[in-house]
């Protein structure tokens, strides 16, 4: 899973692009790393207890940090949480996974793997990926308020691009459709459930960084 991505579109242009209200957001563009901020799109039911409201709640872009707050039997969990959702059917995601409220998009233009170590130094090399067909895409997450309002993205099987790299698994990446991300944000968990597949390598490019 990528430990930097990039978010290259100022908010009111990203909120702009998945129906959101951005508000006051300051985002600028840049890159996320893990333990910062970043903007993040919900269904707006944040502050709603009880029964689901009759009609849709606006979409909001808010900032969330990057890691979750492992559960307090964990003890040697990373100092900057839990960056990505792996097992769906574990007892710390099932209940956000299987309420909408609590499901998310993640905005993004790029993300950042370590690929294989070069043959000639040793060394391994940035590689980053893009999506072909979608300039700005949504990664699929979820988030979770304890003790800070914090996000995790959700995981699937590497596709072949990010197998050639040496990687096992990937984010998430919603297709370039309103009803996808509609679908992600609203549906029921045995439709979304489905959609935690590998985005297609032929939809993708990649760049390598020293």
């Amino acid at each position: 899973m990528p430990m930097l991505y990039r978010l290259d579109a100022a908010a009111l242009a990203v909120a702009r692009h998945f129906g959101a209200e951005a508000r006051d957001d300051p985002w600028a563009g840049g890159h996320v790393a893990p333990g910062q901020f970043a903007p993040v799109i919900t269904a707006g039911r944040e502050a709603i207890a009880g029964p689901r409201p009759q009609g849709k709640a606006p979409r909001r872009m808010i900032p969330r940090l990057w890691g979750v707050p492992p559960p307090p039997t964990v003890h040697d969990a990373p100092r900057h949480g839990i960056l990505s959702v792996r097992n769906l059917d574990s007892p710390f995601w099932i209940g956000n996974l299987r309420n909408s409220e609590f499901r998310c998009l993640v905005p993004a233009t790029m993300f950042m793997e370590w690929g294989r170590p070069s043959p000639t130094d040793g060394k391994r090399r940035q590689s980053w990926f893009s999506c072909t067909d979608q300039p700005v895409f949504a990664m699929a997450a979820v988030w979770k308020d304890s003790e800070i309002p914090s996000f995790a993205l959700l995981a699937c099987e590497a596709n072949a691009a990010l197998k050639a790299q040496g990687r096992e698994t990937m984010p998430v990446i919603l297709p370039p459709d309103p009803g996808a991300w509609a679908l992600w944000l609203n549906g029921g968990w045995d439709r979304v459930r489905g959609m935690a597949v590998p985005y297609s390598s032929s939809l993708m490019a990649m760049r390598e960084l020293g």
